[in-house]
């Protein structure tokens, strides 16, 4: 069977997966976790991803990457490329760590954003001898439920909104929701031609990408038209922090601008800019 085609686009949104290869352990220990998460903070930063929920397994771990400039596949490389110099090193062995080429599925982000998410932060339940999911500590459901303190490269704006405004009842929401679903199918069983999770339109568009139309014949509709951060943050010096901010969300979350691209606009430096979106 031929490899899926890979469909890259501003503003996709994809469940993602590397396992290890032939069955090799991937994370050793709490350290390897920690190298592995430094290394997706610095591809966050400089790829523009937005991280919507992860899990870190033994052999294998799971994202949910938003890429606001179609560039998945370059991410993925420094990702597993990166973290793969650290074990050879650390372990002193040779090669590649990972199984192939990851694998990805592309989702409509409208209806299946919270299930996939769901499904990530769920997967310590189905792995024999690991903690409950709730106190499991490789994973984002802490920092989403407001136990822990959420992490630079981790969006929880798009999950959490689904909640409501208020932050506190959202976390808490959160928390019911991703409980009440632990024991239901994975979304991911609903997936067609393998790569595609979404609605019968939303596959309708895809569906001519993958028999090789060229995408920017036929681009996804969904996709908005990017206004630029000089009409966005005009006059900004006019305005009061608090405003400042609302339209340093707005850069991100609405138009997918990286944090560095506005620091940069700014004069800010990108944490301060990530402080900002995740307060």
């Amino acid at each position: 069977m031929s490899r899926p085609v890979r469909i890259e686009f501003p503003g996709a949104v994809y469940h993602v997966t590397s396992k290890g290869r032939e069955g090799q352990i991937v994370f050793d220990d709490a350290d390897d976790r920690g190298v592995f998460l430094n290394v997706l903070d610095n591809v966050v930063v400089r790829f523009g991803w937005l991280i919507h929920s992860y899990v870190l397994m033994d052999d294998h771990y799971h994202l949910v990457v938003e890429v606001p400039e179609a560039n998945l596949s370059k991410g993925m490389r420094q990702l597993n490329g990166v973290y793969t110099q650290h074990v050879n090193r650390r372990h002193a062995q040779e090669g590649p760590i990972f199984h192939g080429r990851f694998k990805s599925i592309l989702l409509e982000k409208k209806n299946y954003l919270l299930p996939v998410c769901r499904h990530v932060v769920t997967n310590p339940d189905r792995v024999k001898g690991v903690p409950n999911f709730s106190s499991y500590k490789w994973s984002s459901y802490r920092a989403l439920a407001g136990q822990v303190k959420v992490p630079t490269f981790l969006h929880k704006a798009d999950v959490l909104k689904y909640f409501g405004k208020r932050e506190k009842d959202a976390q808490r929401k959160y928390r019911e929701y991703v409980k009440e679903g632990g024991g239901e199918d994975s979304p991911l069983e609903q997936r067609t031609h393998q790569v595609l999770l979404g609605s019968n339109r939303f596959l309708s568009e895809m569906q001519p990408i993958l028999q090789g139309e060229r995408l920017s014949k036929r681009g996804p509709k969904a996709v908005k038209r990017r206004r630029s951060l000089n009409a966005l943050f005009k006059k900004v010096d006019d305005k009061t922090r608090g405003e400042r901010n609302e339209l340093m969300k707005k850069a991100h979350v609405d138009f997918g601008y990286t944090l560095m691209q506005i620091g940069d606009h700014l004069g800010l430096h990108y944490t301060t800019v990530s402080k900002v979106i995740n307060a």
